[in-house]
């Protein structure tokens, strides 16, 4: 996946190959998809929740100031594999995460009812 675009989409928890076939192992998750300079800034600002998840490509840090609500961030590598995941109260600043190439957000408590944790992977299936 190197030409990501703004849009919408579907995360898949666990994802996987399987003798070249695509395997489905988690839930499949609503997905916005902010690629562009003005929509990975804008992230989730101005919002009260989401619906799903928020996948901000490229990006290895990120942070909660004038977040209305908490939320888990997922720290994901280049082959989309949980490097680190951790929730987050607004006003907050954690350290970047190097080796982290996309990040996703959701709302707090979301991501633990997905199955998502460190070493899972996950596959994105862009709208259109």
């Amino acid at each position: 996946m190197g030409n990501w675009r703004d849009g919408r989409g579907t995360l898949t928890v666990g994802a996987g190959t399987e003798s070249g076939a695509e395997v489905r192992v988690g839930p499949e998750i609503g997905l916005e998809i902010a690629a562009s300079y003005g929509a990975r800034r804008r992230g989730l600002l101005g919002r009260d929740g989401i619906d799903g998840a928020l996948l901000i490509t490229p990006c290895g840090s990120v942070h909660t100031f004038r977040m209305r609500f908490a939320i888990d961030v997922a720290y994901l590598d280049r082959e989309l594999t949980v490097l680190d995941v951790h929730t987050l109260r607004p006003g907050r600043l954690p350290l970047p995460r190097w080796r982290a190439r996309h990040v996703l957000e959701a709302e707090a408590g979301a991501m633990a009812g997905w199955g998502l944790r460190v070493g899972t992977r996950v596959g994105v299936r862009t709208a259109g």
